[in-house]
């Protein structure tokens, strides 16, 4: 851990996350393993913060066609201190049908707004994978920041 931007910091990443982000080495550790909700937390705080992050046509999927499995997964996440979901697509990709499924935009975008009022967590639309990614690790980096005991 020596060297490390942010001593640590170690981001665990979901075993079923199957194209896990390429964190920053010499900013953050990583380590992987199951996570009991989301793809991405940290490391000794798995049931407290976590990151689910989404493709746009996963999201679509979820949201749509597997709308119990993910409410279930949602209803973890609103107990954790803090979670949230993170789309590698824009808001303009959503509402522009840039996806394969059928399903309408307008019924996409009130899943994504229920699951913001629903749940209360929150979804973040980060344009592609690298920018979610960065977004990501920012998130986790600062969360760790804020909740360090002092």
């Amino acid at each position: 851990m020596d060297g490390l931007e942010e001593p640590g910091l170690v981001i665990a990443i979901d075993t079923r996350e199957q194209e896990p982000y390429g964190f920053d080495p010499s900013r953050v550790a990583t380590v992987r393993r199951a996570l009991p909700a989301g793809d991405y937390s940290l490391a000794g705080r798995e049931t407290e913060v976590a990151i689910e992050r989404k493709s746009l046509e996963d999201l679509v999927g979820t949201a749509i066609h597997a709308r119990e499995r993910f409410a279930r997964e949602l209803r973890r996440l609103a107990a954790y201190d803090f979670a949230c979901v993170v789309v590698e697509a824009s808001m303009e990709d959503l509402l522009l049908h840039r996806y394969r499924s059928a399903a309408d935009p307008r019924s996409v975008f009130g899943a994504v707004l229920s699951i913001v009022l629903d749940h209360r967590v929150p979804v973040f639309f980060c344009s592609d994978r690298q920018i979610a990614c960065r977004f990501v690790e920012g998130l986790l980096v600062l969360y760790h920041r804020r909740s360090a005991p002092r």
